[in-house]
Order: C-alpha cells, then sequence, then structure tokens
C-alpha cells in the first residue's frame, strides 16, 4: 500500500472489555515521559521528589521563551538525575546558524543529547526553517552527537500542517522520517498530542503499522485536572473528536465539579496493548496540565500500584 494514500482502518468495535490489571496499566507507565516549561518547571522545588530517577522530561518551547530559559530548565534536569529532552520548534528558529547555536549550548552547558523537533505553533516561519525535516537535513543534531530524536505526531490531525485538509502532507512527513530513521543512528520515536478516548488512537496507530511507519509511538496524555483547565487546553492545542469525552462529562452535574483522571482512556490502552504485544504504543508521555505534582503523584502510583498499597 502507498503511504501517500495513509489509509485509516476502522476504528475497533470497542475497547471497553474488562478493565485490564494492575499490570497492563503499570507496563504503559513503566517509562512514562513528562513535559514542562521553564515557567512550570520554576515552581518545582526539586523534581527528585516528584520523578522516578532518569525520566525524560521534555522541556516545552513556547515562542517568546529566551532560550537561556530552556537550557537553565534543561540543566537543571540534567543535574537532578533526568533526561532533558527540550523542543526545538522549526518556525520560531531563524535559521541554521541559530539552530547550531541552540544545539551548542543544550550539549555543551545541560548535557543535552535528545531533542522533540516539530514545526511549532506558528502559522508562518520565522525564518528558514518550516518542518521538523529540515532541522534533521541539516545533520546538525549527528554532529553534535545527539543520539535521540524524537518528532510530533498527530492521532487526531495537525491543522498546522495538514493545511488543505487531506493527509497526504502529514502521510509524506511521516514516510520521510521512517527512512530518516533507517538510514541514521539516532534512536527515534513518535511522541504525540494528547487525545481523551482510545478508539481513535488505536486506529490511528494500527494505520502507521498498515502504511509501514514502524516508529515507536509514545502516547500523549493529559494529567489529572479539572475539567474546564482541560476543556481550555483542548481547545486551544486543536485536539481533535475525543474533546467529546469532555463535552459530555460537562454535562453530567454529577462529574462536573470533580477532577478529571485519564484512568479510563489508559486502562483501553493498556488492555489493547496486552493483546496486542505488536502495538505501536509503547509508552505514555503526560502532560501535567493540572500540575507537575499531580500528574506524577497519578502516574507513579499507576506506575507501580503493588508498592504504592504497600506504603499506605
Amino acid at each position: 500500500m502507498s503511504i501517500l494514500s495513509f489509509r485509516r482502518p476502522a476504528a475497533p468495535a470497542s475497547v471497553s472489555g474488562p478493565v485490564p490489571g494492575d499490570n497492563a496499566v503499570s507496563r504503559l507507565l513503566a517509562g512514562y515521559s513528562i513535559e514542562v516549561m521553564p515557567r512550570t518547571a520554576a515552581k518545582v522545588d526539586d523534581f527528585r521528589a516528584h520523578l522516578p530517577a532518569g525520566t525524560r522530561v521534555y522541556v516545552a518551547h513556547i515562542d517568546g521563551t529566551p532560550i537561556e530559559d530552556m537550557v537553565a530548565t534543561a540543566r537543571r534536569l540534567t543535574d537532578e538525575g533526568f533526561e532533558a529532552m527540550p523542543h526545538f520548534p522549526a518556525r520560531i528558529i531563524r535559521d541554521a546558524p541559530q539552530l547550531s547555536d541552540w544545539i551548542t549550548r543544550y550539549a555543551d552547558e545541560a548535557g543535552v543529547s535528545s531533542a522533540l523537533l516539530l514545526a511549532g505553533g506558528v502559522a508562518e516561519p520565522r525564518g528558514d526553517f518550516d518542518n521538523s525535516m529540515q532541522l534533521m537535513e541539516t545533520g546538525l543534531f549527528d554532529r553534535a552527537g545527539f543520539t535521540r530524536l524524537h518528532v510530533a505526531g498527530h492521532p487526531e490531525g495537525n491543522r498546522d500542517i495538514d493545511l488543505d485538509g487531506s493527509e497526504a502532507n502529514v502521510s509524506k512527513a511521516l514516510a520521510w522520517k521512517q527512512a530518516f530513521s533507517e538510514r541514521t543512528d539516532a534512536r527515534m520515536a513518535i511522541a504525540t498530542q494528547f487525545c481523551f478516548e482510545a478508539e481513535p488512537v488505536i486506529a490511528w496507530a494500527e494505520a502507521l503499522r498498515e502504511n509501514g511507519i514502524r516508529l515507536p509511538v509514545h502516547i500523549g496524555i493529559a494529567g489529572p485536572a479539572k475539567l474546564q483547565t482541560l476543556i481550555k487546553f483542548a481547545v486551544a492545542c486543536g485536539v481533535g473528536p475525543s474533546l467529546r469525552v469532555l463535552q459530555r462529562r460537562a454535562m453530567d452535574v454529577s462529574k462536573l465539579l470533580l477532577p478529571y483522571t485519564p484512568d479510563d482512556v489508559v486502562a483501553a490502552l493498556a488492555a489493547h496493548k496486552a493483546a496486542h504485544p505488536d502495538f505501536a504504543i509503547e509508552a505514555a508521555h503526560i502532560f501535567p496540565l493540572g500540575g507537575i505534582g499531580q500528574a506524577a503523584d497519578w502516574a507513579n502510583a499507576r506506575r507501580a500500584p503493588a508498592a504504592a498499597r504497600a506504603s499506605l
């Protein structure tokens, strides 16, 4: 099948089934990663009080954030024993010399060797780069000794890239990234936007395999938060049809004031993964929309449920 057609299989009829046991959920969350920004990281006294040693922590580069703040946050995470993975948003990077400067500063000042490459959340490029493929093509990450490069994935579509309403642009980009992973030594994976429903994620992940994309997927999960907070972030980030999960919850008076937790979507994904060992999703990437401490507490309790119960 041509990757250009990128045919999506029909969504599974149901992923409800039996709720997976502790082991299935624990395996999915065992190597979870989490995302911070410099301003949210500044509110955390010590990440070691919240995260397992060696946790991969993505540092989101929001437009307007000084590179000095980004590098300082990455350096702090490295010093505290974590793998810092800063974002490189192509459309806010002026040119190759600026990209080289950022890469060098991360490597030399913060010991960074991992990066998430993405187009970025601005509509028009500020310089020479429009997409993550152009960043990879420079060869600058390889020359600086970066060993892990992740790219962005969007199970419910991407309004910033696929502007013509078809899936051709996204599918061609994924095919290029798959080929890049095969001709380089970089360890690559797809880190996705967060979703609130398992069915479209499963259909998208299975379509990747059907279309020859074998990069592992680190699926985005929205951490526990107030419903109003989640809806605000979901709309701002362009979350697609799975937003209906939150909309239905908002209509249920009995749940309106209760904090949202991602237990249902994680349980469904874990059950599917347990039943399909070759499933593309290998780990969870947590967006701590309700706060880093709350998200880490939730993940840690389910990552090692037996240990958590023993400590009660």
